[in-house]
């Protein structure tokens, strides 16, 4: 980059990648790939399967479509650069698209987070008030909820770039990182950051003990509502209906929290392991969450075997002309 100042102020970042790991980097893209093309396939057939199904057409199955419509966004947000890292060497981001990927990727994990609570707060109406369910969660209020959990994550995450186009950046521009991330953009601000790292900070705790909080409550009272059932069949069926929920809340908040302590407290983790965990955080989930709803929804798991046999019908008719 022949120049990274513009009067006195950089211009221009470098994503280092994955410290250490550099000589494996077109290695470590091949799995990037893979779950960038997992989440883009995956989520596009529960969307499609959402819609073409109409016995899909519930409460549950249209916060599955905004989560999925979420993860794909989330996903698109960070992959294809880390692919550019990692396979081209194209690690220089300017300043401005460096501030609106970071926007972007901490506003869709917000609102992932609020996903996930309001599927709590799904499976606590239909199985704690089943006869009021309809009339709870109507169409409107699932409308109503999806804004609600897009309007905090925007209100939430929007001072943090304005806070940062604040601070001057004189000489420090390597980010040692696969992504623009808030904390590791605030290191190499030339001025006190104690504000930025005091927000950040807070953004983060409230969000995860907030949601978590309401999660752990909603499933207390599912757990209270079932086990008064009299039924052993009818208590396998309740509990059934929230295993796909709570994979997806376990392979979220776990790689999630432990880049968040890393970051903070873990100084003698490797950088290397941190920025991994970082990275799982983000491409993982998004992979996952459609094979896990995949596997224990019928209507979806039938209608993607379906689509798997039509194309090897497709694919054999083909050869065989």
């Amino acid at each position: 980059m022949a120049d990274n100042t513009t009067y006195n102020h950089i211009s221009y970042f470098f994503l280092v990648g994955i410290p250490g790991l550099e000589s494996v980097h077109c290695w470590i893209g091949i799995p990037v790939c893979l779950l960038f093309v997992l989440t883009l396939l995956g989520n596009s057939i529960i969307i499609a399967t959402v819609k073409v199904e109409p016995c899909l057409h519930q409460p549950m199955y249209f916060f599955l479509c905004m989560l999925a419509m979420n993860d794909m966004c989330l996903a698109s947000s960070t992959a294809p650069k880390m692919l550019d890292i990692l396979w081209f060497d194209a690690h220089w981001i300017e300043f401005g698209a460096c501030l609106t990927q970071l926007f972007f990727i901490h506003t869709l994990c917000i609102m992932e987070s609020a996903l996930l609570v309001t599927m709590a707060y799904d499976r606590y109406v239909a199985i704690c008030t089943p006869l009021h369910y309809a009339t709870i969660l109507t169409t409107s209020m699932v409308t109503k909820l999806g804004l609600v959990g897009l309007s905090r994550a925007v209100l939430m995450v929007l001072p943090c770039p304005l806070l940062i186009k604040r601070l001057p950046y004189y000489t420090k521009y390597v980010i040692h990182h696969t992504y623009c991330e808030h904390m590791a953009v605030v290191k190499l601000a030339s001025a006190k950051t104690l504000i930025n790292r005091a927000y950040g900070i807070s953004v983060a705790l409230s969000v995860m003990s907030v949601d978590l909080v309401l999660i752990a409550m909603s499933y207390v009272k599912i757990l209270q509502a079932v086990f008064r059932l009299s039924s052993q069949n009818a208590r396998s069926k309740a509990l059934g209906t929230c295993v796909s929920h709570v994979c997806t809340i376990l392979i979220s908040y776990t790689p999630a929290l432990f880049s968040f302590l890393t970051h903070r407290i873990g100084k003698k983790v490797p950088p290397s392991v941190h920025i991994i965990f970082a990275s799982v955080y983000l491409l993982v989930p998004p992979a996952v969450n459609p094979v896990v709803y995949g596997v224990k929804t019928k209507q979806i798991r039938e209608r993607v075997v379906g689509l798997f046999f039509n194309t090897i019908n497709f694919l054999k008719g083909k050869t065989l002309s």
